[in-house]
């Protein structure tokens, strides 16, 4: 049940995926705001929980940081993504002047940022650094994974078909009872596994003709990748697939070296030479 609800609630967060973001979005625009205009630090902590110092924001990030309360309060109806869009054509509309405000003061923390990280390397033990370092190799593949999903999505991936379960979830999400998307997901499980088989049937059927589906549409797709000359986006059977006509060839080049024909050398081995003088002596005999 746990591993069928936490794949669920993945599929359900994708599809639903503006539920859960208004917080992160109000997170993401809070700021500090110094009114002398003196240098402060652009963190919302000074450290991390482990006393390890914050990473500075870089010059677009300040000043999107300080233009997102202004228009906040100036237009308090628009939309977050409204106001990103702004704030990003506005930052584009800046002379290198007003950008090297921004950049300067980025800079300024940023060798403060190093100082101190240095200074908290030097209190860490070996095994502390090694966790450390692994937090920081888990991250980057974790942006790394990122990077990719995205990749696939600007180059149109299909994607990938849904489970019985997935389809039943989808249709019945709104009726079932818990006021949050966990208890919804628990309540929506509990009545798959009642459900008899004969009305699992028809959700069964869906999700085999969504595999169809995405079979049909990946196969147009992955043909769409090899003309482009993107053969590492292609599933892994099918790249060994394409490998295989130049394998053969290989393996046929083989054979037709082993079975070719004798050279001059072979031709005219001493066996061959006397045989062929015994046929000149018995010509030579008869017409005597």
């Amino acid at each position: 049940m746990a591993g069928l609800l936490s794949g669920s609630i993945g599929t359900l967060l994708r599809a639903f995926g503006g539920l859960t973001c208004g917080q992160e979005g109000l997170r993401c625009c809070s700021s500090i705001i110094c009114p002398f205009g003196s240098t402060v630090r652009w963190f919302t902590n000074t450290t991390g929980p482990d006393n390890r110092p914050k990473r500075p924001l870089s010059a677009y990030i300040r000043f999107v940081k300080e233009k997102q309360p202004l228009l906040k309060k100036q237009y308090p109806d628009m939309r977050l993504l409204d106001r990103t869009k702004s704030i990003a054509q506005s930052w584009k509309e800046l002379s290198d002047s007003e950008k090297r405000t921004y950049e300067e003061a980025a800079d300024k923390e940023r060798q403060v940022y190093k100082v101190e990280l240095n200074a908290y390397k030097t209190q860490l033990s070996g095994v502390q650094i090694g966790a450390m370092q692994e937090a920081m190799r888990q991250r980057r593949a974790k942006r790394k994974k990122m990077r990719q999903k995205r990749e696939l999505t600007v180059l149109g991936k299909p994607k990938g078909p849904r489970s019985a379960f997935n389809i039943f979830m989808a249709e019945h999400f709104q009726d079932a009872s818990g006021n949050f998307v966990t208890g919804k997901m628990k309540s929506l499980c509990d009545d798959w596994k009642k459900l008899p088989v004969s009305q699992k049937q028809p959700y069964v059927q869906l999700a085999e003709d969504d595999k169809i589906r995405y079979e049909n549409e990946m196969k147009s797709w992955e043909e769409q990748m090899i003309e482009v000359g993107r053969e590492d986006l292609i599933r892994f059977k099918k790249r060994k697939m394409l490998k295989k006509p130049r394998a053969a060839r290989k393996q046929k080049t083989t054979e037709k070296s082993a079975t070719k024909t004798p050279n001059k050398s072979e031709t005219h081995s001493p066996s061959a030479s006397s045989a062929k003088t015994e046929k000149n002596l018995r010509t030579i005999k008869s017409e005597e």
